[in-house]
């Protein structure tokens, strides 16, 4: 995919009913692409953005649907692997269902659909997004399964711009935290992000997925904002800063009492008051 415009691009989004993929798609829609999603939730109706319902999470059914996404719009320009799920998860706790459930939907779901997808987008040259986290960088507390599953896609992606680059451009967008449901049940066990990351619009995360399928040629790895550059930056190149500055700003937390009502957090909770 060359260029600088989306019109008349066809382009398949996943997690197309959620808060990134209803605004994404307006966005491609508008700008002039061809677009259809994926999601659990499906509005095959829907004049501007048909979305088709898939299980992300089910072998047999990623490549019936991405085949039926492909045929609607006549082939494939753009996969922009959205769909994503989060929960609180310990990493001083063994893996639990929500464990399990953020592995597949964050890393296996977007293997399969991009999988799937490969054949029409290497006809095509086109392009891959995965929208990955800054936790992929910067990871944080309390939230291991979210971190390692968003940092696996980091991984993935960088394996299959390596075998398939030369044909298919690969790119990885790292958003900071966006106001949508994902965030409902870390909240629900007193574990708010909230003080700990930034919170940024979606609108600014639409835009840096818009650039990025765009621009000349496909870019690496974007953040969303310029704190995000400066946040990948030391977690790439300084981690042992990047650690410190997480353990301060936990540190104060603990010391707020802002966790005390978390069960999740008890562990950590008693030793850093010497339980």
């Amino acid at each position: 995919m060359s260029g600088r415009s989306v019109a008349g691009r066809r382009v398949l989004v996943t997690g197309a009913s959620g808060t990134f993929g209803r605004h994404l798609g307006a966005a491609l829609s508008a700008a002039g692409a061809r677009v259809v999603g994926l999601d659990l939730h499906a509005r095959p109706d829907d004049d501007d953005v048909p979305v088709l319902g898939c299980d992300l999470t089910d072998p047999d059914a990623v490549p019936v649907a991405v085949r039926a996404a492909v045929d609607r719009l006549g082939g494939l320009d753009l996969l922009i692997n959205n769909a994503g799920v989060g929960g609180p998860a310990p990493a001083e706790l063994p893996p639990d269902e929500v464990v399990r459930r953020q592995l597949e939907v964050n890393l296996l779901a977007a293997w399969r659909t991009t999988a799937a997808a490969l054949p029409p987008l290497v006809t095509a040259r086109g392009r891959v997004i995965f929208v990955a986290s800054r936790m992929a960088v910067l990871p944080l507390p309390l939230a291991a399964a979210y971190g390692v599953s968003k940092r696996a896609v980091v991984a993935y992606a960088d394996a299959l711009r390596h075998e398939v680059g030369t044909h298919v451009g690969i790119s990885v967008v790292y958003p900071s935290m966006v106001a949508s449901p994902i965030h409902d049940s870390t909240a629900e066990a007193g574990l708010s992000l909230r003080g700990v990351s930034r919170p940024e619009p979606v609108e600014g995360v639409v835009a840096a997925i818009l650039r990025t399928a765009t621009a000349r040629r496909a870019p690496r790895d974007v953040a969303t904002t310029a704190r995000g550059r400066l946040e990948m930056a030391v977690g790439r190149h300084a981690p042992a800063l990047a650690d410190r500055l997480v353990r301060r700003t936990l540190a104060a937390r603990l010391a707020a009492g802002d966790l005390d009502a978390a069960p999740l957090a008890a562990g950590m909770l008693d030793r850093h008051r010497g339980r």
